[in-house]
């Protein structure tokens, strides 16, 4: 196998956790988290030879994972006209939310999608000058963000948590 792929396929996977958690953020069914997954994969080895090493791997690898996502929620958008619904609102089934880990992640989805990602990145174990560098933002800004997040998540999460718990 040739260098550059190998070095690749070693990068890949060694961060294919963070794709995969965005994946499962920014994507509803399982058949459009492996689309989401390889559309991503393929974006990487398209510019990895033009990766010039500026910033950390993760960062780069963060970044074009989360604009390709990006990209393909705003196609997606404009294929289908939907009705904005709140979480409080989505049909979610004891089943869909099987743990709290499942539970998080729907109610993560409800999120912006600045702050799903400023979830994710947290989530994954990214300080906030890191987050910030990623996302373009300040320190200042992610941390005042990460704390409103928590508290809407909590918020929510106890809501769901509830509803779904009671007999």
């Amino acid at each position: 196998m040739e260098p550059l792929r190998q070095n690749f396929i070693q990068i890949i996977d060694s961060y294919k956790g963070i794709i995969r958690s965005l994946c499962k953020v920014y994507c509803s069914s399982h058949e459009d988290k492996k689309d989401a997954f390889q559309d991503i994969i393929l974006q990487l080895w398209k510019s990895f030879e033009t990766f010039k090493g500026e910033s950390k791997i993760s960062t780069w690898i963060y970044s074009v994972s989360l604009n390709t996502l990006l990209a393909k929620v705003r196609t997606e958008k404009r294929k289908i006209a939907i009705e904005h619904m709140d979480v409080a609102e989505l049909p979610i089934s004891t089943a869909m939310a099987d743990s709290d880990v499942e539970l998080l992640y729907i109610v993560v989805q409800s999120l912006k999608e600045v702050d799903k990602a400023i979830v994710i990145l947290y989530l994954e174990g990214y300080k906030n000058k890191e987050i910030g560098q990623m996302l373009g933002l300040t320190m200042t800004n992610v941390s005042t963000r990460l704390n409103r997040i928590k508290g809407e998540l909590k918020t929510k999460f106890e809501h769901h948590h509830h509803e779904f718990r009671q007999p």
